[in-house]
């Protein structure tokens, strides 16, 4: 069976994007890292789902679902960096605003719905979503007032969700996709 993720989406990701013209095109790539400038996707296994969000104005966005493929360095990649200052994924650099230049970066290749801003999470549902941790612990999002997220760090990070609430967020993102 496999497992659904969060992953937050820094506003410095998320304009580098706008900046670079990716909104609507669908990210083949994303970065996992070992330090904290990266989200480490320790957990992700190919087939699990990866739901990266966006926090603007106290309102949270999905802002792509991603269907991990791999997260081997392959061809597509580019070779391996000789030097330092060299580019670490060459053949990604169009998406290297996901993490491609952070510290440990490794590559977890994703087929992905389109990048956009404008699926919000409902506010109602915000305190309803739930994650869960390896020993079946579950938490909620803290700082949600009145159906807004006050503060993003219970998002900070990457964290599996749990069925019910996996659930809701590809309802979210399906009925996104007809509109």
């Amino acid at each position: 069976m496999s497992d659904a993720f969060t992953v937050l989406w820094t506003h410095d990701v998320c304009r580098a994007l706008r900046r670079a013209g990716r909104t609507g095109e669908r990210p083949p790539v994303a970065f996992s890292g070992v330090h904290s400038s990266l989200p480490a996707w320790s957990g992700a296994r190919a087939g699990d789902e990866v739901y990266a969000v966006h926090v603007n104005r106290g309102v949270v966005h999905v802002v792509s679902r991603m269907r991990v493929v791999d997260r081997d360095r392959g061809e597509c990649c580019g070779p391996a960096p000789a030097r330092w200052d060299e580019p670490a994924f060459p053949g990604h650099d169009t998406w290297s605003m996901l993490g491609a230049g952070g510290c440990g970066a490794a590559p977890v290749h994703v087929d992905a719905t389109p990048v956009r801003f404008d699926v919000p999470i409902p506010g109602d549902l915000l305190s309803e979503l739930t994650w869960r941790n390896r020993r079946g612990h579950t938490r909620g999002l803290k700082y949600v007032t009145d159906g807004r997220l006050e503060r993003s760090v219970s998002l900070q990070g990457f964290y599996r969700l749990t069925t019910e609430s996996a659930a809701d967020l590809a309802r979210i993102t399906d009925a996104s996709v007809t509109r």
